[in-house]
């Protein structure tokens, strides 16, 4: 009894690549800029890694893909579309931690910590200190939460919301992108306001003393006081900090859902 042999044809092959090749470009990008996944401390391994395992996982349930070459002008269009809707949608998500770093930079001026800062190896610039707290407890909410899986659940939905093709993108979702940055600061306006108004008090109830009784050393006395103050504020703020962020995280997931349909043509 001779052995079968398995032949496989060339368009077959080509076929087996563009269903791995062009999901598994959009989830890189999607990975290299979302947060948590997309943080420097992030070896580029594991990421390349978590991204091929989940385009072999999502690839399957996709859908035929355009018949267009890999290696061609519309190939390399399709891959240029693909990292510009990954990177995109995680863009969108990093919006929401965005809003949370303002917090901290608000804060942070307004304690009198501006010399408190660090470098910043993702935004290649100076953060403060408060700004990187608040940063991190972000991060740990939003694991608590399964943000990380909802996450990979849009990008998932994402692929029936627009799929691969070779048609152009439209506008709307663009502009919805650049609208989404405004909530930047309106969120951490939201979120530092409370501190921001209980120092401004204080420092004014300062001021009152400093002109009723001039012997009164101001500048010994006040840096101290506002330094304690916003330690305790920022105790006051933390438990409540979860209840703060978890409606924007689901916003969040919602807006890279609303940018993909924006999307499409």
């Amino acid at each position: 009894m001779t052995p079968s042999i398995v032949s496989v044809t060339s368009a077959q092959l080509e076929g087996w690549i563009v269903a791995f090749l062009w999901p598994f470009v959009r989830m890189l990008a999607l990975v290299s800029t979302a947060p948590v996944f997309g943080e420097p401390w992030v070896p580029r391994q594991v990421k390349v890694a978590m991204a091929a395992m989940l385009a072999f996982v999502v690839s399957p349930t996709i859908g035929p893909m355009p018949a267009v070459p890999v290696v061609s002008a519309g190939g390399i269009w399709i891959i240029l579309q693909q990292v510009l809707i990954g990177a995109a949608m995680g863009f969108s998500m990093r919006l929401v931690f965005a809003a949370v770093l303002a917090a901290g930079e608000y804060i942070g001026l307004q304690m009198g910590l501006s010399f408190a800062s660090f470098f910043d190896p993702m935004s290649h610039g100076s953060t403060m200190v408060v700004a990187r707290l608040l940063n991190m407890l972000a991060m740990l909410i939003f694991l608590a939460l399964d943000g990380h899986l909802l996450m990979l659940n849009a990008l998932a939905e994402s692929f029936h919301t627009l799929p691969v093709a070779d048609a152009p993108l439209a506008s709307g979702g663009w502009m919805f992108l650049v609208l989404g940055g405004g909530e930047i600061f309106s969120s951490g306006l939201m979120l530092s306001l409370p501190l921001i108004t209980a120092l401004l008090t204080l420092n004014l109830a300062m001021g009152i003393l400093n002109r009723a009784s001039p012997q009164f050393s101001i500048f010994a006395v006040g840096f101290p006081l506002t330094l304690l103050a916003g330690i305790f504020m920022l105790q006051l703020l933390m438990p409540n900090l979860g209840a703060f962020l978890e409606p924007r995280f689901a916003q969040g997931i919602a807006g890279m859902l609303r940018f993909t349909q924006g999307l499409r043509p």
